[in-house]
């Protein structure tokens, strides 16, 4: 599938980054060209130990911001597929700094967006969150405008080859900012601090989230908004898993955060079909077009008034499955 093609990644140097890389470098040994583009010089450095140009074909490290789009044009060229992974995605921090994040989640985004209509860019795959379905802090509304410039952007291609999808997932287990390493630090001090014992998170690997992200590249049509069906958690039971003999501290729910993480909301059902492990959010559309989706997955719509989240999910994880992902996905040595 990718062989012989041309991809580029933004926040390439992110946790989804550097495993996207090591994917593809793993799966297509053909890939013509792999460019990981980022604004942090010593991450790039960092990765380039792990995957050197010496014996990485094709690979490439470009410095710069989505915010520039003169950059990310440039880099741009000779580019078959972009997948945009760069954000910033830190709630308390978007609260605080607002425009930071309107700057890069939401104008870097049409600076993709230009950037591969403006070059041969074939297919685009944005990285969403859960936080862009009815949002109720800054970060989520970024991202759900971000996600609705993707969307709309298959309107202005014209008769341009090209083609706009997004991936809207839950938390990665064990990645950066996440609540496992954090408890898995913690735990040494004998005390988990939770926010409500009652509060729910969907649970996601990084592979699942590439596996995904690999999905739309091959399958979309444009404009869908890819859902995964995945498991939930409560975060008390993550407590436990990580730290059965500590206590724990309730410390209250942070300013811009849910009880419950949704990813399709009551209204979404209403445009929102299933397949597989997939559900697709599409856009408001005439019945005829639609059917194509339809036809196109061999799916079928939900429910009227259906809605995705974490609280009343149908699969749920353990105690004991929570440890059983975080020897496989976070720390194989980790022990109770």
């Amino acid at each position: 599938m990718l062989n012989g093609k041309s991809i580029l990644v933004t926040g390439g140097t992110g946790s989804f980054g550097k495993k996207f890389v090591e994917t593809i470098l793993s799966k297509y040994p053909g890939i013509k060209r792999l460019v990981i583009y980022s604004r942090d010089e010593l991450k790039q450095f960092e990765m380039e130990q792990d995957f050197p140009k010496s014996k990485c074909d094709g690979i490439r490290y470009f410095i710069g911001d989505v915010r520039d789009y003169s950059r990310f044009k440039r880099a741009c060229q000779g580019i078959d597929i972009i997948v945009h992974a760069a954000a910033l995605k830190q709630v308390p921090a978007a609260e605080y700094n607002p425009m930071e994040f309107i700057k890069t989640n939401i104008l870097g985004a049409q600076n993709v967006i230009d950037a591969a209509l403006g070059t041969d860019v074939k297919i685009v795959v944005a990285l969403s969150t859960d936080k862009a379905a009815a949002p109720i802090n800054l970060y989520g509304a970024t991202k759900l405008c971000s996600d609705k410039l993707f969307v709309a952007a298959n309107n202005i291609r014209g008769a341009k080859d090209i083609r706009f999808s997004v991936v809207r997932y839950g938390n990665v287990i064990g990645s950066r900012g996440s609540v496992i390493p954090f408890f898995m630090k913690k735990r040494k001090e004998g005390v988990l601090p939770i926010t409500h014992p009652e509060m729910t998170r969907f649970n996601i690997s990084l592979e699942e989230g590439i596996d995904m992200v690999l999905f739309a590249i091959e399958n979309a049509i444009g404009s869908e908004i890819f859902v995964p069906k995945i498991p939930s958690y409560k975060l008390e039971d993550v407590a436990k898993a990580v730290g059965p003999n500590c206590k724990h501290e309730i410390v209250g729910i942070r300013p811009g955060e849910k009880m419950h993480e949704e990813m399709i909301t009551e209204t979404d059902s209403y445009y929102t079909i299933e397949f597989g492990k997939y559900y697709a959010i599409l856009p408001s559309m005439e019945g005829k077009v639609r059917d194509n989706y339809i036809k196109h997955y061999n799916a079928k719509p939900v429910t009227p008034g259906f809605k995705y989240n974490s609280g009343e999910n149908t699969e749920w994880l353990s105690v004991e499955d929570i440890r059983a992902e975080i020897i496989k996905h976070v720390d194989s040595e980790f022990k109770i």
